[in-house]
């Protein structure tokens, strides 16, 4: 039989001829049923405190499991984005050096380019001035024999305009060569 306060303060006893004093047993049920109901309900109070914290405490678990899947996912995007920012940076250098390699061996071409074109240009330089002696000592040769004409001459005669294209202009030549 479950005790309520109600039970308690009701109930009934058999009568003996010796049995205890009624009024001490119905004082002592009394308190004893006022104490009853003061511990259900501070039971009952404490029972829908531990109710409330126990939603508490599962509302916590959820917000520290959600803690922890956002920590988790923020640990794992860091990490991707540690790891991506290393990728990049290691196809940057080697994209960097590919085109630093580009640009030198183009440098390097055009280096020899400009280096066989001032051989070319000495060998043509070599050779111009190879024709220049070559004409200008023709030219002495011709002057030397037309001087020794005029002096084996002694009158002078008059030229036809065919002599007179043959005397040849040096100054004439140079300009034209140049």
């Amino acid at each position: 039989m479950k005790f309520t306060p109600f039970n308690i303060r009701n109930q009934e006893f058999n009568k003996a001829v010796r049995g205890y004093d009624k009024e001490e047993v119905r004082a002592f049920l009394e308190k004893l049923s006022d104490d009853y109901e003061r511990l259900i309900s501070e039971n009952d109070k404490l029972t829908r405190e531990l109710a409330d914290i126990q939603e508490q405490i599962k509302e916590y678990k959820r917000i520290e499991k959600s803690l922890q899947h956002t920590l988790l996912n923020a640990q794992e995007s860091s990490s991707k984005s540690v790891e991506s920012a290393k990728k990049q940076t290691t196809l940057m250098l080697k994209e960097a050096e590919l085109k630093a390699s580009q640009i030198i061996e183009k440098a390097k071409e055009n280096a020899s380019s400009i280096r066989d074109s001032v051989l070319v240009l000495r060998e043509e330089k070599k050779l111009l001035v190879a024709r220049l002696k070559a004409m200008i000592n023709s030219q002495i040769s011709l002057l030397d024999m037309n001087v020794r004409n005029i002096e084996t001459k002694e009158a002078p005669k008059e030229t036809t305009p065919e002599e007179q294209n043959d005397d040849i202009n040096v100054d004439d030549i140079l300009e034209k060569l140049l």
